[in-house]
Formats: structure tokens, sequence, C-alpha cells
């Protein structure tokens, strides 16, 4: 199973992680507080969604997150993965996900100007999350690096096919309040699954 998030600078730094942690519930507090007072300046998707659109987008990061599996192994490239710390998988759980949402699927979306211009602009900012992930790349003690590997493809590839998901979740008409809870409860749900499996076939490292 592949880390989505492999040990890079700051990201394995365990003082930045319980910065990011912190950050996390403070974005979350905020969000909740527009929700229960909604002003104009409020968080993008600070509204309550049904919860059978919370579970459509769980099951649909599931799937992804089983074709990731499944998929890597077909490549021979199951074994390439890095090891995670219990923290990075804490973060990775409770933090990223509100984090990455309310930047990707809050504000990075083009609104107003015809499904056609939204759903290229979610295309693009797809690109944009997944070149962000270390995947084609690496940054470490030796510098800058390109990782054009085929293990680095492919996992490049998942990450852009679960944003284009993401932004399903949040614009599909079975949710429709545009909120960001489905895309959060997913997003989590993928990455506590990743824990999971590297938990399962030894894969976790320290606690950080």
């Amino acid at each position: 199973m592949t880390n989505q998030y492999a040990a890079h600078k700051p990201m394995d730094n365990p003082l930045f992680l319980l910065l990011m942690i912190g950050a996390g519930g403070y974005v979350a507090k905020l969000w909740n507080d527009d929700r229960r007072a909604p002003h104009a300046r409020a968080l993008p998707g600070a509204t309550l969604a049904p919860p059978s659109a919370c579970w459509i987008a769980i099951a649909g990061a599931l799937v992804i997150l089983a074709l990731e599996t499944f998929g890597e192994k077909a490549l021979g490239v199951a074994d390439e993965q890095s090891k995670m710390t219990w923290l990075f998988a804490f973060y990775s759980i409770a933090a990223a996900p509100i984090i990455e949402e309310l930047i990707f699927r809050g504000y990075i979306v083009v609104e107003n100007k015809g499904r056609a211009v939204l759903w290229a602009a979610v295309v693009g900012a797809s690109f944009a999350f997944a070149a962000l992930h270390p995947f084609l790349w690496k940054w470490d003690d030796a510098g800058f690096a390109l990782t054009l590997t085929r293990k680095g493809w492919f996992s490049a590839g998942v990450v852009f096919a679960m944003s284009l998901w993401m932004y399903v979740a949040r614009f599909a008409n079975w949710n429709p309040t545009r909120s960001l809870l489905p895309c959060v409860a997913a997003h989590a749900a993928k990455n506590a699954g990743v824990v999971a499996i590297k938990a399962a076939t030894g894969y976790m490292g320290g606690a950080w």
C-alpha cells in the first residue's frame, strides 16, 4: 500500500506535525462555528450534508483504495512503499482531510461560471493536487529529484482519481448543500484505510 504522505521534509518533523494537527483542529472549529451561525464570509462548504452523501463519498473513496491496493500488487510495486509513523498516521486521519479539503474542494473551485468551467477547473486542480504529493519527486537531504517510476506514476494517478472523486462528492446532486462534510469524511476514511493496511502488512514505524 503506498503512503500518500511519504516522509519528506518537513512532514517527517514531529513538531511540525503537531503544529499541523493543531491547525486542523482550529480550522475545524472555525468551520463548525460558521456552520452554526452562517454569515457572508463563512468558510466554504460550512453546511450540513445528508448522511447518505457522506456514506456515498466514503464508499467511493474505499473503492478507490481497494483498486489502488490490487493495482499495486498487479504491478509488483506493493513492496516499494515507505513506513509511516503513528504520529503521521494520526495527522493523516485527523488533520490532513480538513486542511486539504478546505483548500482544494473549498477554495480552489470556480463557481457561477457554468458547469463546463467548473469541471475544467476541477481537472486542473486535481492535477495540481496529485503533483503536490511526493510520488513523482522527492526532497530529502540530497536535495530535490524527480522519481518518475512506475510506482510513482501509478500512485500519482490514484491521488488524481481521488481528487476528482472528492470534487464529485462536493458538487453532486446527492450533496444538495455543497457541504464539505462528505469530502472530509471520505478523505479521512481513505487515509484510515491506508493506515490499517500498513499496520497489517508491517509498514508502520515508530511513534514519531
